[in-house]
């Protein structure tokens, strides 16, 4: 039974793209009862967040001390060309407010928990990849009610007690309730760890599929601008974090990495605060963005893997 579910885990982590969208696609399909996994939606990511804390160690950290310019970097370029990116981007389409809000909300977001398989495969900075990840969620209860509040509060009214209370619990005690199970059951944590690629997956495929079916109708009528907007957003993520990465001169693998970090967002808790605070049409935005991420990151992984094999096999000939 766990070879069986170990081989269902690493296909999961490693179809995780095809399978997201899968989930969308089952929730224009199947409008209702995707919809009715709705109200699910923050503790699925709660238990997403628990299984990221699991993975963590304190060493994870470590690299805030060793190379504090290049995290601090990575930080900056996540908590300002995103929600920058978002707000005008939304604005120049003339998305309605629900849709900008949402949109904000993803630019708001910390960094995707894909994001780090996405660097690995990519031939980036793995280790700069989960601090920038780890660091970027734990500001996220103070940074992403701010930036709501400052680029959305004009459109709709925003409850930034209200946006941090949920972060807290959301994400901060699972991924603090994580740690806390490793560092005290860590033989055991270490034979689980395998398997929860499954969750995580599982955990992203309902959020999308419950967000698209409550909002069946909105997405396959007018889902072509949204789609447009998140599609750029994402693209100026990546372009922008990299050139962010360039333009201060850190190395190739380090770029690669800020360049996922800032591109690929959280967009499972994007989504549940659309849920939990505004309107379901909030959250579309963020479950479009999360089909949408895994695809261009996945694909601009295997380009990078790809070129970094090229290269290897220019030097030796």
């Amino acid at each position: 039974m766990s070879n069986f579910l170990l081989r269902i885990a690493t296909f999961a982590g490693r179809w995780f793209a095809p399978l997201v969208l899968l989930g969308g696609a089952l929730g224009l399909l199947l409008p209702e009862p995707s919809a009715a996994l709705a109200p699910q939606i923050p503790l699925l990511l709660g238990v997403i967040m628990f299984g990221m804390g699991l993975t963590l160690r304190p060493g994870d950290f470590a690299l805030v001390l060793r190379r504090p310019l290049v995290v601090l970097l990575g930080l900056v370029a996540q908590y300002l060309i995103m929600p920058l990116a978002a707000w005008s981007i939304g604005t120049l389409l003339g998305l309605e407010p629900l849709l900008l809000l949402g949109m904000i909300l993803v630019g708001s977001a910390p960094g995707g928990t894909a994001s780090n398989v996405v660097v690995y495969l990519g031939r980036g900075d793995v280790a700069l990849s989960v601090t920038l990840t780890s660091v970027s969620t734990l500001l996220a209860p103070l940074l992403t009610p701010l930036l709501v509040l400052w680029l959305g509060g004009s459109t709709l009214p925003v409850d930034p007690w209200a946006l941090f209370r949920s972060i807290l619990e959301i994400v901060l005690v699972p991924i603090v309730a994580g740690v806390l199970v490793r560092l005290l059951a860590g033989g055991f944590v270490q034979r689980v760890l395998p398997y929860l690629p499954l969750v995580s997956v599982t955990g992203i495929v309902v959020v999308v599929a419950a967000v698209v079916g409550v909002n069946a109708d909105v997405a396959a009528s007018s889902g072509a601008l949204l789609v447009l907007a998140v599609i750029a957003h994402n693209g100026a993520g990546l372009l922008l974090g990299y050139l962010a990465g360039r333009l201060a001169g850190v190395g190739e693998s380090a770029r690669r990495a800020i360049s996922i970090e800032v591109g690929m967002q959280n967009s499972g808790l994007a989504a549940s605060l659309a849920t939990v605070h505004f309107a379901p049409l909030a959250a579309l935005p963020a479950a479009l963005f999360s089909v949408w991420h895994n695809i261009s990151g996945s694909a601009l992984a295997t380009f990078w893997a790809r070129g970094s094999t090229r290269g290897r096999r220019g030097k030796v000939s």
